[in-house]
């Protein structure tokens, strides 16, 4: 289950990577996913890696039932991907 819903959510994240994506977007689990897809097509940067960190965080809170938590990871996440 855990490894759909992390491919689920890179694909979703590489179709919906643009300029116009980067306002943060609301914690939601499609949101989560879009964002985890986006961080697919991006360039391997310091940046990128701590996103994913977070975005794996926060699968595992999402995973466990603890949205909160997630949500805090996922905004951190969207954070240090704003970051150049």
């Amino acid at each position: 289950m855990r490894i759909l819903l992390t491919a689920a959510v890179v694909g979703a994240l590489a179709f919906s990577l643009s300029p116009a994506s980067a306002a943060m977007m609301a914690c939601t689990k499609d949101n989560m996913m879009k964002s985890a897809a986006m961080m697919g097509g991006t360039p391997d940067t310091p940046a990128k890696m701590a996103a994913n960190k977070e975005m794996a965080m926060a699968n595992t809170d999402m995973s466990n039932g603890k949205m909160k938590s997630a949500c805090m990871h996922y905004m951190k996440s969207q954070k240090a991907m704003s970051m150049k």
